[in-house]
């Protein structure tokens, strides 16, 4: 049974990795700043939100219960990440506003 959580943690951490490679990659290709802001945000809430239910997960192979943490890590992140991408939205659009005067 340990094998097959560690096979698990070891996919979650996988996807985890694959989400922040496309944010990263996202973030280098895409054109402006409201594209490039999109697409750390949003798939690197989902690479870290993988990497922490690994985190959470792998415990169990070891006959341990599960880190509190780790479930408050990402409950914060995937409050915190959305509001500061949307404030670093607003703000790009009051300074676009005020060149436009």
């Amino acid at each position: 049974m340990s094998a097959f959580i560690e096979f698990v943690a070891a996919l979650f951490l996988l996807i985890g990795a694959f989400f922040a490679l496309v944010g990263s990659i996202g973030l280098v290709r895409l054109p402006d700043f409201f594209t490039r802001l999109h697409a750390p945000t949003k798939s690197g809430t989902l690479g870290i939100g993988a990497v922490m239910i690994a985190s959470m997960v792998l415990p169990l192979a070891y006959g341990s219960l599960p880190g509190f943490a780790e479930l408050l890590l990402t409950f914060f992140v995937f409050i915190t990440a959305p509001v500061s991408a949307n404030m670093l939205a607003l703000a790009a659009l009051r300074k676009i506003d005020y060149k436009a005067e």
